[in-house]
């Protein structure tokens, strides 16, 4: 997986807002490195519940993609992710699966 890594819940889907929901863009936020946290999309307004972290700088994304958090702690096990096979699809070779997340307060 070269500069994001794709990770999804199930097979995508409506999200608690229906099945799409707006973008919300904020200039400020951009993508700068690694374990940036933002919504997946087919294009302008077309959020569901597919979400991807980035594994280092992506700038072409800046404007695009609703960004809604960081990786804070654990960067290590998202770079690892990074590393992990692919197949002809670039799709990873074995399951990967966030068992927990924690939102700081």
């Amino acid at each position: 997986i070269i500069g994001i890594c794709s990770l999804c819940l199930g097979r995508g889907g409506a999200s608690i807002y229906g099945k799409q929901f707006e973008d919300e863009l904020h200039p400020e936020l951009k993508f700068t490195g690694a374990g940036i946290l933002a919504m997946a999309n087919a294009g302008p307004d077309t959020n569901g519940s597919q979400f991807f972290l980035t594994l280092g700088p992506a700038q072409w994304l800046d404007g695009k993609h609703s960004i809604f958090g960081r990786v804070c702690q654990g960067i290590g096990v998202l770079n690892r992710i990074g590393l992990v096979e692919t197949n002809s699809q670039d799709r990873p070779a074995d399951d990967i699966k966030i068992v927990r997340a924690t939102v700081p307060m």
